[in-house]
């Protein structure tokens, strides 16, 4: 029964993005839904790192936005045509297109470099990080600073990634047209087959040997070690897959966003990508993205009906959740089982009346032994 309801939950969450969603919300709160979508892809990811990890990732914004800008760089060279520039050059640049942005016209390299260039840039850096053991709030604050820097470095190459304003005004994606109802729609069924596909494959992993290994390196990285396995190889390989998860997401982002900028890849929605882990529930498979997808509605929402006050009531559910649910949402359903199987108290509250003790029994009267006499004596001598 509890392997059921992983499965009841993951068909109960495919029901709801590919039949409900589509039949009741509006084009517009369709869009945002995709656009959450691309945040949970992100926070599966998470999930991975941290909750089977151990691996607080501070700066998933690095990751999400390399596939993001991969992704918006194609769409803008689709755009200027065949040898064609960008708009955004011809005013800030030199009106040339650079020679590193010319392998992305193609469709096929833009899709391999989601998937690689994140891989890569996570290699590089897990293996610096891991190989030196540095771990906990050393290595939060490292990803967390790496992603600032790359952040700052977008806003200073003007010319070549948009600066501040970012990329943006794309017309079509892979030949279709982006602002078409229709393609929109198409573009939010592609986003979540993707995140149904990545929780599918995200299961297999947590009950394949590598994410067993995964737990136990979370939980006793010296034995581990000691048993013969290098914990740095397995927190590394963790880590590429959240960061090409990660780039994904980014990926995807930008088609149903439109836009791309640092604003988007920096420190803010980093931690906002683990605040949605964290109330979601970051141990668990559908906890991840669930929470993800809650958080960025419940921001939506609240930011339309009190736009000056959205932020506290943010933050107070925020804190709520920590403290009644430090497993997240995906805790209430364990929460309602044990309630449910809580004995109920008797009806009648009178005390349980004790059995009285045996009463020691009479000693009953002995028989009379019958009384023995000598035979007389025979045989006198006259």
């Amino acid at each position: 029964m509890k392997r059921l309801v992983p499965l009841l939950a993951y068909l109960l969450l495919a029901g709801a993005l590919l039949l409900l969603a589509p039949a009741i919300l509006t084009d517009f709160r369709l869009s945002l839904l995709s656009r959450f979508c691309t945040f949970a892809i992100v926070a599966v990811g998470i999930g991975l790192a941290w909750g089977r990890g151990g691996m607080l990732t501070l700066g998933q914004g690095l990751f999400f936005g390399l596939g993001a800008y991969v992704m918006a760089m194609h769409m803008k060279l689709d755009d200027a045509g065949p040898g064609g520039v960008p708009d955004f050059m011809k005013l800030y640049g030199d009106g040339k297109t650079p020679g590193w942005w010319e392998p992305f016209r193609s469709p096929i390299v833009t899709l391999l470099g989601i998937i690689l260039v994140p891989a890569i840039v996570a290699t590089v850096l897990g293996l610096a990080v891991f190989k030196r053991r540095v771990k906990g709030a050393y290595f939060a604050i490292l990803s967390q600073a790496l992603t600032a820097a790359f952040a700052i470095l977008l806003i200073g190459q003007q010319g070549t990634t948009g600066g501040f304003n970012g990329l943006n005004g794309f017309k079509s994606f892979f030949g279709y047209a982006v602002n078409d109802p229709v393609n929109r729609r198409l573009i939010y069924f592609l986003t979540a087959i993707i995140l149904l596909v990545i929780l599918a494959g995200m299961a297999q992993l947590y009950r394949s040997r590598f994410g067993e290994l995964l737990v136990a390196v979370r939980d006793g990285e010296e034995r581990v070690r000691f048993l013969g396995y290098d914990p740095a190889n397995i927190k590394l390989v963790a880590y590429v897959v959240s960061a090409v998860l990660a780039g994904i997401g980014g990926a995807l982002f930008v088609p149903i966003a439109g836009i791309i900028s640092p604003s988007d890849v920096g420190v803010v929605p980093s931690i906002a990508f683990v605040i949605g882990v964290a109330m979601g529930g970051r141990t668990t498979l559908l906890g991840p993205a669930v929470g993800a997808i809650a958080v960025a509605w419940a921001q939506t929402s609240l930011s339309e009906n009190f736009p000056s006050f959205w932020s506290y009531f943010q933050g107070g559910l925020f804190v709520i959740v920590i403290l009644f649910l430090p497993g997240g949402i995906a805790q209430l359903p364990t929460m309602a089982t044990r309630l449910r199987r809580r004995p109920k108290p008797p009806a009648d509250p009178s005390p349980i009346p004790q059995p009285r003790a045996a009463e020691p029994r009479a000693a009953e009267p002995r028989a009379a032994e019958p009384a023995t006499t000598s035979a007389p004596a025979t045989g006198a001598v006259a």
